[in-house]
């Protein structure tokens, strides 16, 4: 089984949100998972629901703020293997072009 999940972790501050959501990035590295981050918030990929959800809380108590905002939105295919890179491929088949309008 391959859970999929969006993480966004923040400090709710007025100034640069930065430092405080590297920690909460870096605090994956503690966990059997694969990530990548964007501007929205951080894919993750991992094995297990409980692999995933120690994960995501590391990565929410990693956050030093008087108050952090967390979402967490999960698939979590029970059936079959599908890991977010083949999600974004059929996409792409789709539309028979990469799913961007950057030139990369």
């Amino acid at each position: 089984m391959t859970v999929v999940a969006l993480l966004s972790v923040a400090p709710v501050i007025e100034d640069s949100m930065a430092g405080e959501v590297a920690k909460a990035v870096d605090a994956l590295e503690e966990y059997d998972v694969s990530y990548e981050t964007n501007p929205m918030g951080t894919v993750i990929e991992a094995e297990t629901t409980d692999e995933l959800f120690a994960a995501a809380q590391a990565a929410h108590d990693a956050v030093d703020a008087d108050r952090v905002s967390t979402v967490l939105k999960i698939d979590d295919k029970r059936t079959r293997d599908v890991d977010a890179s083949e999600k974004v491929a059929v996409v792409e088949e789709h539309l028979g072009r990469p799913a961007t309008n950057r030139d990369e």
